[in-house]
């Protein structure tokens, strides 16, 4: 029996001294402190970091799209730049073609020379009716009145033939403008017709139409050889008239005027300077027109949504291409308003970009006058009793810094996290 216990005792001293030592309560004490102050101090530096920062990850960047359009109509005759091509402002885009309105030029030239010519007679014409009419009163000043006159209507005559001999050599571009498409089309159609692919009469017709218009450039180029010549004889008779008008130099001393002629001359002096004026509108007009034939690029940028293709006949003010400026972005951030408690224009931001997890820096622009949903087609109308609290959403615009995006890889639409300093 006392062996039994013996053995007993033995066992259990033998278990015991294999288990560990428990702690004393005092280092429990130690280590619990140490866990709550570690925690304590966690949270403390968990909230000053996030109590100075508002993220959100609705947002993306925008920026602004420039609709090119057609100032005039024509036909694309080249197209200079491609989809998502980076342009200058101020590149060529697309070339329409310029015949049509360099004719419109010339013809508008044509008439501001024969409307200057005009006003160039009409102004000789004031002392010339002043001389005519002192010459009336004083019969000793009638040779010098009458030379004067015939002076300046051989002058006049002779820019008149000058601005015919102009507007002449302007009608046979215009013809054989017009006779180099008949030709064309001629020579176009004639493989056409022998392959049967159009009828003999189409041909036909086209042919007689050709020879039409250069018979019809024949007596245009015979009517610009007659306006030379015209030109040449005025010129003649108007160096005679100088010659007499010298003769009578002498008696140019007593001409006076007559105040109501020289008024009515004056009037039609004023007239013609108006015609010219308006000449130079049309012509100022026309040369814009020609200009308009090249679209070029309003601002730096992208080139997106290119709708128009070489031969297509455009009209005024139809969407050709649209240029995104890569330079001029920002990102528009919804924040919740409960974000916007501290948040102020000029804060510091950080924007982490989705395409290439790259963060940029920036800076608040400004903050929305309303919330997006006032903005939205529907706005909610909570008076109709159906009200439910949801927090809303502020737009905020982050302008970025400069200088960070030189390979131009942001683009409107790309979505961001934005994160706001406000403090």
């Amino acid at each position: 029996m006392s062996e039994a216990v013996d053995l007993q005792n033995g066992d259990l001293a033998d278990r015991t001294a294999g288990e560990p030592e428990a702690p004393p309560p005092s280092r429990l004490r130690t280590i619990l402190i140490v866990v709550v102050l570690l925690a304590l101090v966690g949270g403390f530096f968990a909230w000053r970091y996030y109590s100075v920062r508002e993220t959100t990850d609705d947002a993306q960047i925008d920026g602004h799209v420039s609709p090119v359009a057609a100032r005039v109509g024509g036909t694309v005759i080249d197209i200079a730049v491609q989809d998502n091509q980076y342009v200058e402002a101020g590149a060529v885009l697309v070339q329409l073609d310029p015949k049509d309105y360099q004719v419109a030029v010339e013809r508008a030239r044509a008439d501001l020379e024969e409307a200057e010519a005009t006003l160039a007679g009409s102004q000789s014409d004031v002392p010339i009716t002043t001389t005519n009419t002192a010459t009336r009163l004083t019969e000793s000043s009638a040779g010098v009145g009458v030379a004067q006159a015939s002076m300046t209507t051989t002058d006049r005559t002779v820019a008149m033939a000058r601005a015919g001999l102009e507007s002449a050599r302007a009608t046979v571009l215009q013809v054989q403008a017009n006779y180099d498409k008949a030709a064309k089309d001629v020579e176009r159609f004639r493989p056409l017709v022998a392959k049967e692919e159009i009828s003999r009469q189409q041909f036909d017709a086209a042919v007689a139409q050709a020879d039409a218009l250069k018979a019809g450039l024949a007596a245009v180029q015979a009517q610009v050889s007659q306006a030379e010549a015209n030109v040449r004889t005025q010129e003649s008779a108007l160096n005679r008239d100088r010659e007499r008008v010298k003769e009578a130099q002498a008696t140019e001393d007593r001409a006076r005027t007559g105040p109501q002629q020289v008024a009515v001359t004056k009037a039609h002096a004023a007239s013609a300077a108006a015609r010219v004026e308006q000449f130079k509108a049309q012509l100022q007009q026309a040369e814009l027109n020609l200009g308009y034939t090249t679209v070029r690029a309003p601002v730096a940028g992208m080139v997106s949504n290119r709708t128009v293709e070489l031969g297509q006949i455009v009209g005024p003010a139809q969407p050709l291409v649209a240029v995104i400026p890569t330079e001029d972005i920002w990102v528009t951030a919804n924040f919740k308003e409960t974000q916007l408690r501290s948040m102020k224009p000029g804060q510091k931001a950080g924007i982490l970009v989705d395409v290439n997890g790259r963060e940029y820096e920036g800076r608040v622009d400004s903050i929305a006058g309303a919330t997006g949903a006032r903005f939205s087609l529907l706005p909610p109308e909570n008076a109709t009793g159906n009200y439910v609290k949801v927090v809303q959403r502020l737009p905020v615009k982050i302008v970025l810094n400069a200088g960070q995006d030189k390979e131009h890889r942001l683009r409107p639409g790309m979505s961001v996290e934005a994160t706001v300093f406000t403090k």
